[in-house]
């Protein structure tokens, strides 16, 4: 008798930041509704809203430890656009699934996640964004359908690229801010 297979998995994390993040959760949950027993997924959810029954084993948070644990081991990664988040999957060996967090949902404080991620997304191979529902499921249609080709080779881990382009965006933020003012204390 073979024992039975067991399904790819797929980790969806929404970070620590203390903003719920229940976009994510929803649409992720509505897939995985959708297209029951194709991956099995492990969410952590922050303090956003956990998914239907069912849909997905979750945890509100997961040590470091575990969740470095669950990257390794994941068909893929879907996340937030943190740059530590994103970072930790590609030293993970995952090619991650980027919803960046909106400023104007009240999901963070400002749009760094959106210029991030869409920035990673233009150097190509970094990441694959996903800024809509209906992206995010036609990238779980193909997780679903080859789960290799969401994890990156041994090679191909480029945290350093990351990193730089971090480092280029903070530097650009920061450059944009206006100094203080004259005779401001």
């Amino acid at each position: 008798m073979t024992a039975p297979v067991e399904q790819p998995l797929l980790l969806v994390s929404v970070g620590t930041d203390h903003h719920p993040f229940d976009r994510l959760v929803s649409w992720a949950g509505a897939w995985l509704d959708s297209h029951p027993g194709r991956l099995r997924c492990l969410m952590q959810t922050g303090t956003s809203a956990p998914p239907a029954a069912g849909a997905a084993q979750w945890r509100a948070y997961l040590g470091f430890d575990a969740l470095q644990e669950a990257m390794a081991g994941a068909a893929a990664v879907v996340c937030h656009g943190g740059p530590g988040t994103i970072l930790g999957a590609r030293h993970m060996g995952a090619v991650p699934i980027v919803v960046p967090r909106q400023h104007r949902l009240g999901e963070h404080v400002d749009d760094h996640q959106v210029a991030f991620s869409r920035r990673l997304a233009a150097q190509g191979g970094e990441i694959h964004l996903a800024e809509t529902e209906d992206g995010l499921h036609r990238l779980l249609d193909r997780v679903a359908a080859e789960p290799g080709a969401f994890r990156a080779g041994p090679g191909d881990r480029a945290t350093a690229g990351a990193v730089r382009e971090f480092e280029r965006l903070v530097d650009g933020l920061v450059g944009e801010r206006p100094g203080p003012r004259a005779g401001a204390r």
